[in-house]
């Protein structure tokens, strides 16, 4: 182990080391006989890997040809590529404030967020994936070979090739560096564009990660200007893309890469809702709104957008964020459109009925910081509005700063139909003290991640994979899905030449007997005797079995169960809140 405060040496190899050695690789998948050996490389340790146990000579020379062919990063072993990870993991741990320092001054973000949602993430994700990369990436048996197959069958993960990842500016170490190690630890040769707002934070981090060891050509990035993304994809060819930002730039980006059916991952932003139902803490979920709407300076895009409240709590939860909206100090936004639109947002609701909780808080906050024109700068106070009607231009959430906007509803389906309106829908979180109503709800929502009782850490966890719905974005990213989004699945099959039985017709006995064996083991006698759906012994419909919740003795009571098949989301819970009577005997309903 390195002394404290050091960063350990590169790895000791170079991409002209592996140069003998891949020549002599292309030399003897080249020859006509004899067994064949794969060359070790310095560093490469090819036969003792577990994706090559099992293959036959044949197998072994296509993959020395490919070896032969390919960059010296992407056939590593699996474990020297993890070694790399740990190293960079040390290299930004050693550099962590000059890191902090650079977005400070880059972007405005003070020195504990920097450190506690950037630096801190990225560490974490790097030892998350130095534990569980080789189970994740490793080969694995593919079982439930029919028993008339006569096969056995590998899953591997390959490297993509060359990756992309256009970078973005709102959490700059974190976010790139995530793509990075997983792009990277996947085996893949990766091209960074910087982006044009923090430039010298991320090309910091670039460095970081040369300095712990990659080999010549694994690594290299762009110009940060707005123009060199668009030349990068229009004079390069990829194997994929990774995009963070704005939706109107990821549109235009799946458009360039429609053309040449480049697959891509898009994480784009969300505006999505919090909802408080009546049985929530409100003191608690006042707390961690206000701290999601100001974290970054609400520059963050899974913050929520807009507050659903349900129920009696909306009255306890406003005076809540009025305490806390009431101490509020200007805070600096990335430049002075993003400030003025929310200023802008602020006028228009104000004038249609809404009050700025700010003013009348315990403290109430200076307004002249929101109104618009008033004063020309990227500074805005972070901002509560209520109550505010669901046609209102700030419940939309077009907007990217510390601006939230509570609604309050009817009951559920209200409150639903509010959050259906928006089409970008990335993260959702419920306050609820009944986690099994909290999950139905999030199933309902159909989104990958839902947060109850929380808002945003608990998207920090490395395991936890984030994917957009509709203009949110595409693909996911972090986590093991995204983890083996940057691989390709190759399945290597090893069959007993089962396929020449059909060189020739076979007798009609044969098959008779074939169709009778095949009807007995994928049950035929049992069509007509297995439960249906609903009945005893069956699956019940999911409808039927999914509770429902309602407003005690007014409006309709909605079934939470999914609204369509597909993966489960990822449903992230807090510390869990105190359980209290909240049931509504002369309804038989929770109350809403």
């Amino acid at each position: 182990m390195p002394p404290p405060g050091t960063v350990p040496a590169p790895l000791p190899f170079s991409g002209e080391q592996f140069a003998p050695q891949l020549q002599l690789a292309r030399e003897d998948a080249r020859s006509a006989s004899g067994t064949y050996e794969p060359p070790v490389a310095p560093g490469l340790v090819p036969d003792a890997s577990p994706a090559l146990v099992g293959l036959s000579e044949t197998q072994r020379r296509a993959h020395a040809e490919r070896l032969s062919h390919a960059h010296p990063w992407e056939v590593m072993d699996l474990r020297q590529r993890l070694r790399w990870v740990a190293r960079f993991r040390a290299g930004v741990a050693l550099h962590r404030e000059q890191l902090c320092k650079l977005m400070e001054e880059e972007v405005a973000k003070p020195f504990a967020e920097a450190l506690l949602t950037d630096v801190a993430p990225l560490m974490a994700a790097c030892k998350w994936v130095e534990k569980r990369a080789p189970r994740v990436l490793g080969p694995r048996r593919v079982g439930g070979t029919p028993f008339w197959m006569k096969a056995k069958v590998r899953e591997l993960r390959a490297p993509l090739g060359k990756v992309a990842i256009i970078a973005t500016w709102n959490y700059p170490v974190q976010l790139l560096g995530i793509q990075l190690v997983h792009a990277l630890v996947a085996g893949n040769r990766v091209v960074v564009k910087p982006s044009e707002r923090a430039p010298r934070t991320q090309v910091r981090l670039l460095e970081i990660a040369i300095e712990a060891g990659l080999p010549p050509g694994t690594l290299e990035w762009t110009g940060h200007s707005r123009e060199a993304g668009a030349t990068m994809l229009a004079t390069r060819s990829f194997d994929h893309v990774v995009f963070t930002g704005s939706s109107e730039v990821g549109v235009r980006i799946a458009a360039t890469l429609a053309k040449g059916l480049t697959p891509t991952t898009l994480e784009l932003s969300g505006r999505d809702s919090a909802f408080v139902l009546a049985d929530a803490d409100p003191k608690k979920a006042a707390r961690c709104l206000w701290a999601a709407t100001t974290l970054n300076g609400g520059q963050t895009c899974m913050a929520p957008r807009r507050v659903l409240v349900v129920g009696d709590v909306y009255d306890k939860l406003v005076a809540g964020l009025a305490k806390l909206a009431g101490k509020a100090q200007p805070r600096a936004l990335i430049d002075e459109r993003a400030a003025n639109t929310c200023k802008e947002l602020v006028a228009k609701a104000l004038g249609r009925g809404a009050r700025d909780l700010g003013l009348h808080g315990s403290e109430p906050a200076a307004l002249a910081s929101n109104v618009p024109g008033e004063t020309v700068d990227r500074f805005f106070r972070p901002t509560v509005l209520a109550p505010c009607e669901p046609t209102m231009e700030v419940v939309q959430g077009r907007h990217f700063g510390p601006l939230l906007a509570v609604v309050r509803c009817f009951n559920i389906e209200e409150a639903l139909r509010i959050h259906g309106q928006c089409d970008q829908h990335l993260v959702a979180c419920v306050f609820t003290r009944d986690r099994s109503v909290g999950e139905l709800l999030g199933k309902r929502l159909g989104l990958t991640t839902v947060l109850i009782n929380d808002c945003i850490m608990p998207t920090g966890h490395p395991g936890v994979s984030i994917g957009g719905s509709g203009l949110s974005g595409m693909g996911v990213s972090r986590g093991e899905e995204g983890l083996r989004s940057m691989t390709r699945v190759s399945h290597i099959a090893t069959g007993k030449h089962g396929i020449a039985q059909l060189s020739k017709p076979i007798p009609m006995w044969q098959m008779g007997w074939l169709s009778k064996m095949l009807g007995w083991w994928y049950g035929a006698g049992k069509a007509h005797t297995l439960p249906k759906a609903g009945e005893a012994g069956g699956p019940a419909p999911q409808a039927a079995a999914a509770p429902t919740l309602g407003r005690a003795g007014e409006g309709a009571s909605l079934p939470l169960a999914p609204a369509a098949e597909g993966a489960a989301p990822a449903i992230v819970h807090s510390t869990p809140l105190p359980v209290t009577g909240v049931g509504n005997a002369g309804a038989g309903k929770r109350p809403l």
